[in-house]
């Protein structure tokens, strides 16, 4: 089932320009081509290029990490509002997750192995919602939400931090 393209006011504002990235009109199939290129990507980066392009940023194994935390809270912000929760999602601080993990101990290998299982499992939960769980919203840090509204907004977010990657780490240093 097609999700639809979201519209405005089905995610929070500050991610339109993101989503504005994502092709078409399927989440699940922004999601699985998407995946492809995150993987392809992250496999060919050499040491250098995973070093943070300036002091205080994240390396890309710190990247990678976040991508995975972000989908799984993305995903499980979808489940609820497609269950109808009716309590309001909490946000989250990405750089205190970051700076609670160790993914700059792990190998990129180890990290793209857990990316494509969240993906995975992102894209078996996305594939099970009907024309009408697409559409249901509910409250997600302070803005409103659709179910269609979360799977764009994991992946316009996960296009943004690839464009970071090839402007700031591949680029010329």
């Amino acid at each position: 089932m097609r999700s639809g393209r979201p519209e405005a006011g089905e995610f929070a504002s500050y991610a339109a320009e993101d989503i504005a990235y994502v092709a078409g009109d399927d989440a699940v199939a922004a999601l699985t081509s998407v995946a492809a290129e995150t993987s392809e990507l992250f496999a060919s980066l050499t040491d250098e290029q995973r070093s943070p392009y300036a002091p205080g940023k994240w390396t890309l194994k710190e990247l990678l990490g976040h991508l995975i935390d972000d989908e799984r809270i993305f995903a499980y912000r979808a489940l609820c509002v497609a269950r109808r929760e009716p309590a309001a999602l909490p946000g989250f601080d990405e750089n205190e997750y970051v700076a609670a993990t160790r993914f700059e101990a792990r190998s990129v290998e180890e990290l793209l192995r857990e990316y494509r299982a969240v993906r995975a499992a992102s894209v078996a939960l996305f594939e099970s919602f009907t024309k009408g769980e697409w559409l249901w919203t509910g409250t997600v840090n302070g803005y409103t939400a659709s179910v269609r509204g979360l799977a764009f907004h994991m992946v316009g977010h996960e296009l943004h931090h690839l464009r970071v990657i090839y402007e700031r780490y591949m680029g010329p240093r």
